[in-house]
């Protein structure tokens, strides 16, 4: 008994490096950008239906020692799938999706080693589900699908899956494939057939087969990407749902867009107070409202242009926002209004506006992998803008889609909101990344999972609505045991601002849900808004060959690994508040942190943080403890206040990724040696192939442990300025 229990507590042990060699990352000897980062990649399935409890199988980068699997909605809860022998099964999890769960996309995240995985979607729907484990790549293999139910699959390379239904002759069916709005990069081309395989309806824009049948038989579905591509990552949802006759085709739920983070305004109401009446396309049709006013209307049907008609006095001045790129439409709002003057029976329209998109709030990348700006586009082809009435009389307001000129599609919905001046802003934060080798974008896709010692950036950028230009306070709130924040002052008039997120060297490991918000004064009262947060779907090495995907996340995770510190950490050799008086020079003696080697004597570093930002770069040395750097207030100019600021740059580390499985691996294989020494004659072969696969584990794990060139980003602590008023220092 004693034998075979030390042989059942040495695969016990091992389970973890099995774990762990199932998803270690691949040493190359390329130079790589970012430290390893916790990323989960894949669920399979990648949904389920309400009130059911699924298999789930994951996958993904840096993933050992996994923890709970979490998600962003509390209805939808996981645990360790077992194995008969009561061990759990690697990368396995039954999750259970409660029944008032809503239906929709949801986010999926792993507890490692490393802190909280990067996300990816978990669908919640109301159909039966399965998933498609079988080839299905002919005819004659297809997989047979129930009306009202859905499929998970995962496209092969060069090839096209296949899927049979019945239906009856009148009966409205909608096809849908999700794929680009669940993080898959599919692009998924639809095809409904004949029995024969010959085509019916195709759909190549990712969209919805409306399919009613002109006799009852067997149809066929093809779904295939759009240039043949495959793998893991080429995953989707296919649906056959029947509809009723009158009904809108509903969209698959998809994930944001980063613009989306604008809409809606403070304390807008659900639905619109009012909605468009057709016909109004034409001017002597046109709908008559009275400002201020909340219309909900379409772009349909094509070539629609609606058309609206008030009274507005001199002076008066009137914001007008539309609403529907951000509802997540292929729409381009454009807006015209115009005076009508009258003459008897003449008419005559003045222009006095036009109105189109909202711009980004920072420049953004010219082609989405070159980084002269960030790959986010925080602006939309939605409106917001301005009317000044000039002098009393009927003014005429036209909304039209620039895109809507064939679309005929009831579906492209729009908000119109008029409105005297109401001054607030929005707010999005996504992972800063700085130009540390062309193309890549790693750090874009990372999750705010911290190694004790470092410091993330997040740069943070903020649409201002009507004509709110003064400063806004970035914070971050809800955050783990020995991880604060320090926002950067959003400046009056600017658009961009960063927040500093740092974990204390020995903060333990923890996960939080936080809140990211903004804090500013607008007409005399304190004001507090919830922002948003965005990153990519998935991590970008080189952007020459893959065009990032940024989207909106549903929540904020922050977490602490709590078994790695950063390389190195840069903080001012005191904790506190520097003086300076206004004009002079000021002095910040830094220490530097080093916990492995680095490429290169010297580290060249800048400054966040308005004016200070305009300081120089300056050299620490990467082989010494401390450093300095001076600030001259002189060329500065800062007034007199308080300041957050930090230091930041780029080092090539020599990193060694979990060194700890190393020791974990030796001691495997030499408890593994000696339960093959005490193992019984009848179980030595099996004690044998242990020795040899705790073996092989280790090798691996050395292999993946040995230090390795990484390109990282590496950011002070926080440091507190207060500039002293020149006048304050004479009169004393």
């Amino acid at each position: 008994m004693r034998i075979k229990r030390v042989y059942l507590i040495t695969c016990l042990r091992i389970f973890p490096l099995l774990l762990f060699a199932v998803v270690c990352p691949s040493v190359g000897a390329a130079q790589s950008v970012c430290l390893p980062a916790p990323r989960l990649l894949t669920t399979l399935p990648m949904g389920g239906q309400a009130g059911t409890t699924v298999d789930v199988t994951i996958s993904g980068e840096n993933l050992d020692d996994l923890g709970e699997l979490r998600f962003s909605h509390p209805g939808i809860t996981a645990a360790p799938k077992m194995g008969d022998d009561g061990i759990p099964l690697p990368n396995q999890y039954s999750v259970t999706i409660s029944p008032d769960c809503p239906a929709g996309v949801h986010e999926a995240r792993i507890m490692s080693r490393l802190g909280l995985s990067s996300s990816r979607v978990f669908s919640v729907g109301k159909l039966p589900e399965i998933v498609a484990t079988e080839s299905h790549n002919t005819l004659e293999t297809a997989t047979p699908l129930q009306v009202n139910s859905i499929c998970n699959g995962q496209m092969k390379a060069k090839a096209i899956d296949y899927y049979t239904f019945e239906a009856k002759k009148g009966q409205r069916l909608v096809v849908t494939s999700a794929a680009a709005g669940i993080d898959s990069k599919l692009k998924s081309v639809l095809i409904v057939a004949d029995e024969d395989g010959n085509d019916l309806q195709v759909e190549r824009r990712g969209g919805a087969i409306d399919f009613t049948p002109e006799a009852d038989g067997k149809f066929v579905i093809k779904v295939h990407d759009l240039t043949y591509g495959g793998g893991p990552y080429y995953f989707y949802r296919l649906a056959v749902e029947e509809i009723a006759a009158d009904a809108v085709v509903p969209r698959p739920a998809s994930t944001r867009n980063v613009n989306a983070f604008s809409w809606p305004p403070t304390d807008l109401a659900l639905t619109a107070a009012s909605t468009e009446v057709e016909p109004n396309n034409q001017s002597t049709k046109a709908q008559q409202i009275t400002l201020p006013c909340d219309i909900e209307g379409s772009f349909f049907p094509a070539a629609d242009i609606d058309t609206f008609e008030f009274t507005a006095k001199k002076g008066e001045v009137w914001w007008v926002e539309v609403a529907s790129e951000r509802l997540g439409l292929p729409t381009d709002p454009s807006i015209t209004v115009n005076q009508v003057k009258k003459s008897g029976d003449q008419e005559e329209e003045i222009d006095v506006t036009q109105l189109s998109d909202i711009p980004s709030p920072v420049k953004v990348s010219s082609n989405g992998y070159s980084y002269d700006g960030p790959p986010y586009n925080a602006g939309s082809s939605d409106i917001l803008g301005k009317v000044e009435i000039k002098e009393d009389g009927v003014y005429r307001l036209r909304l039209t889609d620039l895109f809507g000129g064939t679309r005929d599609d009831e579906r492209n919905i729009y908000r119109l909101i008029i409105r005297k001046a109401q001054p607030d802003f929005a707010i999005v934060g996504w992972a800063l990344h700085m130009n540390l080798r062309n193309g890549d974008r790693n750090a874009l896709s990372k999750p705010i999972a911290l190694r004790g010692g470092a410091t993330m950036p997040i740069e943070v950028v903020v649409v201002r609505r009507d004509g709110y230009d003064g400063p806004i306070e970035l914070g971050m709130e809800n955050l783990p045991e020995g991880v604060t924040a320090s926002g950067l002052t959003i400046p009056p008039g600017k658009c961009c601002g960063t927040l500093l997120v740092t974990a204390e060297e020995h903060a333990p490991r923890g996960l939080t849900s936080a809140s990211l918000f903004g804090r500013a004064e607008i007409d005399g009262k304190m004001v507090t808004r919830q922002g948003s947060y965005a990153s990519m779907a998935w991590p970008v090495t080189n952007a020459w060959s893959e065009i990032p995907s940024p989207r909106l996340l549903a929540d904020v995770p922050v977490s602490v690994g709590g078994s790695e510190t950063t390389p190195l950490s840069v903080s001012p050799t005191e904790d506190k508040v520097w003086e300076v008086v206004e004009g002079q020079s000021l002095t910040i003696p830094l220490t530097l942190s080093r916990r492995c080697e680095f490429s290169g004597p010297t580290m060249s570093m800048k400054t966040f943080g308005e004016p200070f930002d305009k300081n120089g770069a300056f050299d620490v040395s990467l082989k010494e403890d401390s450093s300095e750097v001076s600030l001259d207030l002189a060329k500065l100019k800062p007034a007199p206040g308080t300041y957050t600021i930090a230091f930041y740059g780029s080092a090539v580390a020599k990193y060694s990724y979990n060194t700890a499985a190393v020791t974990e691996a030796e001691l495997a294989l030499e408890a593994a040696k000696k339960s093959a020494e005490q193992a019984p004659e009848e179980e030595q072969e099996k004690a044998k192939a242990a020795v040899t696969a705790a073996e092989k584990r280790l090798q691996t794990i050395q292999k993946a442990a040995a230090p390795k060139d990484i390109v990282d980003i590496i950011v002070s602590k926080p440091i507190q300025i207060r500039v002293i008023p020149a006048t304050e220092v004479t009169s004393k």
